[in-house]
């Protein structure tokens, strides 16, 4: 029987960063990993460590007067031959280098050296992100143990290559179904061809132009697309039913109510079922914890055109930012990767933010 994987938080960002991507915790098979990250932070005095599920928390108490929330997801989508990693010429290749163990090995590196930060931390490494809502290892949190989040301010390491991107878009999913009437293809006319009275809607889709929208300071663009039609029967016969899907990507100045009020505006009379809806999230870079990590971190902060979990610590009423190493369009791919530059400059912006703030 092979030992438990274990790691070590006094090698480098870098190493730590391939430490948690070699041990493989794709979504639902995170606990070896998180047992490793448990014995860690319980070997810390300093910290108050909770497990919920494959979820930890691990919070200082030292009395500040500010308190903010460092969070990511230790889970992966699944691996396709990208494993063990390599690190070849400053880039570190693999599984998870981008989505997001860069960003949880900053955490963990930083939970356990900083005993004495300026503010009060309550450190997050949760499992199930990257599955369905209902199994969110953070959602499970925010609804069953909403006080071990309780914050002024909060940073997901997200990949954002490095920089801060604030807030988020929401997203709605609505199906636009069609229907018809079912004939014989050779007597088209005495059907109704459901698909053919898509058409309308497929056109006002493709002709719909995506709104650019300032929240807070920063530009949020909008878009609106069909992604995935079903409909057909056979070869020969007028289908009776069609099926589009469409995805709506909304700032977060429109609430989710707005956003399905806006859908049905543009496809008035059609049957419209929401199949999916997530909030956005106001960057709330106007809090005064925020303006002390943007001045640490330094650089400009930009929008986040995707939605992620900073959208729950804004349910909550916590003002929070992405934060962290990698291309966020490499997360998934198959040479999924991340300059080690990145990590190092992550972890440099958020030692520098909790010893100043």
């Amino acid at each position: 029987m092979s030992a438990a994987p274990s790691l070590d938080p006094t090698v480098d960002s870098v190493q730590l960063t391939r430490d948690l991507c070699d041990i493989p915790s794709v979504s639902g098979d995170e606990t070896p990993l998180a047992d490793a990250i448990e014995q860690v932070l319980r070997a810390a005095p300093h910290l108050e460590v909770v497990r919920d599920g494959d979820a930890i928390v691990a919070r200082t108490n030292l009395g500040r007067a500010r308190r903010a929330v460092i969070a990511g997801h230790i889970d992966t989508v699944p691996i396709n031959d990208n494993l063990p990693t390599r690190l070849e010429d400053g880039v570190l290749w693999g599984r998870g280098t981008v989505d997001m163990k860069g960003g949880c090995a900053v955490q963990l590196k930083l939970a356990v050296e900083l005993t004495e930060p300026a503010v009060d931390v309550t450190w997050v490494w949760y499992d199930n992100e990257e599955v369905e809502a209902t199994r969110n290892g953070l959602g499970r949190l925010a609804r069953t143990r909403p006080e071990l989040l309780e914050a002024d301010f909060a940073v997901l390491g997200e990949p954002s290559n490095g920089e801060v991107e604030g807030g988020c878009n929401g997203t709605i999913r609505v199906e636009l179904r069609f229907p018809g009437r079912r004939a014989h293809s050779a007597r088209a006319w005495m059907g109704v061809n459901a698909i053919h009275a898509a058409a309308p809607a497929l056109a006002t889709l493709a002709a719909y132009v995506p709104g650019e929208v300032e929240v807070d300071g920063l530009v949020y663009r909008e878009s609106l697309s069909a992604v995935k039609i079903d409909g057909g029967v056979a070869g020969n016969v007028i289908p009776d039913a069609c099926v589009v899907t469409v995805n709506y990507r909304f700032a977060p100045s429109r609430s989710g109510a707005e956003a399905e009020a806006h859908l049905r505006e543009l496809f008035p009379g059609v049957e419209l079922v929401v199949t999916d809806l997530s909030e956005g999230a106001r960057p709330g870079l106007d809090a005064p914890l925020a303006q002390d990590f943007l001045a640490g971190v330094g650089g400009e902060p930009r929008p986040k055109y995707g939605w992620t979990d900073v959208a729950r610590f804004s349910a909550l009423g916590i003002p929070a930012v992405n934060y962290g190493p990698g291309d966020p369009s490499l997360a998934h791919a198959d040479d999924e990767r991340v300059p080690v530059e990145q990590i190092k400059r992550c972890e440099a912006g958020l030692r520098a933010w909790l010893a100043s703030s």
